[in-house]
């Protein structure tokens, strides 16, 4: 069982757009499966983030024209973010401009500040999962309805009535669907019904199994193979290949090392190879997304390339 290695980036904790394109070819020629990116418009903890936030798809609809094989998603847009029939058009829109290799990661939206400093509604919670499970039911029966016939949907708080539902990804039925978290019920309904992936964000190996568990049980109650469902883990990277360049690193991102070894996928190749063995053995994961925070430092992205891939 191999492994897919995907980068992540969180620029809303400051960098432009020219400094995602250089990670992204960066991570291209190395080798990389994909590079994700998150949606968030609020920077977090003691950072300056400047010079301030980026639209994700807007970023990967760029990437999409100067990028030529990676695979380009997000996780996750958020769902608070965009109303879901516009969000269709311009997910099939970057789809197209890429030549096909868009990954749709979508979640129901959780940082209530970022929704507050740029005046975006941010229900409860519960209002939040209901509008969620209907962008999924709109946006995917919007990409699966077939030419030249209509999409209506009645739903509580979105309502669609003779929809074109155009343009049509350039995947089909639609690009893959990622759902992910640590939600213990409906998340892994929502999964068992529209989801290609699973993604467990930054969580332990013992927690990772158990959602993997909720959601094949979804699915088997659902009648579909749990194993039709990309089991995959987010997990912080800090790797080097002595301690002083370990150190280094760690505090370039303002970790402490021993902290990340236990959180993360961090020390020398060789150890992350066999946390990442453990990892395939314990969760059945097959994909992983190394979220790279410094993102100046692409000497690291190569050195896991050609240190970490070849073991895994």
């Amino acid at each position: 069982m191999s492994v897919d290695f995907r980068i992540f980036t969180e620029p809303q904790q400051g960098a432009t757009y020219d400094d995602l394109l250089r990670v992204a070819r960066c991570a291209e020629d190395a080798g990389y499966d994909a590079f994700f990116r998150s949606d968030h418009y609020l920077k977090m903890g003691g950072v300056t983030g400047l010079p301030g936030p980026t639209d994700a798809w807007i970023t990967l609809a760029g990437l999409a024209r100067e990028t030529s094989r990676i695979r380009l998603g997000t996780l996750m847009t958020a769902g608070t973010f965009r109303h879901p029939g516009p969000l269709a058009i311009s997910v099939a829109q970057v789809d197209h401009m890429s030549g096909g290799r868009v990954e749709f990661g979508i979640g129901s939206g959780w940082f209530a500040e970022e929704h507050t400093a740029y005046g975006i509604p941010f229900p409860d919670v519960r209002e939040r999962f209901d509008r969620y499970a209907e962008q999924l039911a709109v946006i995917t029966g919007l990409w699966q309805t077939s030419e030249g016939e209509t999409f209506s949907y009645s739903g509580e708080h979105y309502q669609l009535t003779d929809s074109p539902a155009l343009p049509k990804p350039a995947q089909r039925p639609h690009p893959p669907v990622l759902i992910g978290g640590l939600g213990a019920k409906r998340t892994p309904k929502l999964a068992a019904r529209y989801a290609d992936e699973f993604n467990v964000p930054f969580a332990d190996m013992d927690t990772a199994v158990t959602q993997f568990e909720r959601v094949a049980a979804a699915c088997a109650e659902k009648g579909r193979d749990p194993r039709s469902v990309v089991r995959s883990a987010a997990l912080v990277g800090c790797v080097a290949k002595d301690g002083a360049k370990l150190a280094e690193r760690a505090a370039a991102i303002g970790r402490e090392v021993e902290e990340l070894r236990r959180n993360g996928l961090a020390g020398s190749p060789a150890e992350v190879v066999d946390r990442l063995g453990q990892w395939k053995d314990k969760t059945g994961i097959t994909r992983v997304y190394f979220q790279m925070m410094d993102l100046d430092d692409l000497d690291q992205i190569e050195l896991i390339a050609t240190e970490v891939f070849p073991q895994v």
